[in-house]
């Protein structure tokens, strides 16, 4: 909402409504940080909807232009007005005038930044279905929404409908009344969005999907478990099929510390080489790839190539 106090004797207070797309661009943390983080992470196995579903978006530039051209609307000293300012109680929506397909319109970005696309899609039904159920589940979690360790929901129900159901608006009464144009467009917008988020990159940790994360942590959980636990609960299961691939707990036992010390090994040579490469996260390298191995790795010997 833009605002402007009455310039003679300020009694009255004019305002406007601005009503902007989806906003994008260098510096946005509403959506892109939680997009880019799910595409990390391999959380973005599907599509929502139709792919001729479209949605507005609106640079951050553009926005600012808008919200500036709203301001000045706003004056009550512009000639042949008779003092009332043309934008004064107006409502403007604003955007690139580009309704586009959200899943293309970030395919640029993902694949800018070597996340895979989602490929499968899912029906807005369906996705309706599994956000009233995260919906439901954070509900309960009311109380610890705060807490750094609970991670957002995977999807709500208002997302879906804001990426699954064509919505659209023009900007043509915010050109006639407040002569807005869109001053940067979609592709240079993006462009300068990739940039950021390559930048953004390259000073952050990178890594693996969450699926290597399970196979790596729960693979040597399990391989310690069968070398050094007593039979209870599930071990004595675990270790039968342990057994069958290694034959003997002696050589389960060899796999498990040569486990241990290979992943020792790349760790602290991601150490060394991070401090060569990424300083600032040479500690969370040896970290990681302490704990994932190769896995880990791969991500920083090919920072170290680029």
């Amino acid at each position: 909402m833009a605002g402007r106090f009455k310039k003679n004797k300020g009694k009255r207070f004019y305002t406007c409504a601005i009503r902007p797309a989806a906003i994008y661009g260098p510096g946005e943390e509403r959506h892109f940080p939680r997009i880019v983080s799910f595409a990390k992470l391999g959380l973005l196995p599907f599509k929502i909807g139709d792919s001729n579903v479209k949605t507005d978006w609106v640079y951050v530039d553009n926005l600012v232009l808008a919200t500036i051209l709203a301001s000045m609307g706003l004056l009550d000293d512009i000639p042949n007005k008779g003092g009332h300012p043309v934008a004064a109680g107006q409502p403007y929506f604003i955007s690139d005038g580009s309704p586009i397909n959200s899943f293309e319109f970030l395919r640029p970005l993902l694949r800018s930044l070597d996340y895979d696309l989602p490929k499968a899609a899912l029906s807005v039904s369906h996705a309706l279905i599994l956000g009233r159920m995260f919906s439901a589940i954070y509900t309960v979690l009311y109380p610890w929404l705060n807490r750094w360790w609970l991670p957002q929901p995977f999807i709500l129900p208002a997302e879906v409908y804001k990426v699954g159901v064509t919505h659209y608006f023009s900007f043509l009464k915010a050109k006639e009344e407040l002569g807005y144009v869109p001053m940067v467009s979609p592709r240079e917008g993006m462009a300068a969005t990739i940039s950021y988020w390559q930048e953004r990159k390259r000073k952050t940790l990178d890594g693996p999907t969450i699926y290597a994360w399970l196979f790596v942590v729960v693979g040597m959980i399990s391989l310690f478990s069968v070398a050094y636990l007593p039979d209870v609960g599930p071990v004595p299961l675990i270790r039968a099929i342990y057994l069958f691939f290694f034959r003997s707990m002696w050589v389960t036992r060899a796999v498990f510390v040569l486990s241990m010390a290979a992943h020792l090994g790349e760790g602290l040579y991601a150490w060394h080489l991070a401090k060569r490469v990424d300083p600032a996260n040479a500690r969370a390298w040896f970290w990681q790839t302490f704990a994932l191995g190769f896995f880990s790795l791969r991500f920083l010997l090919k920072r170290a190539k680029s």
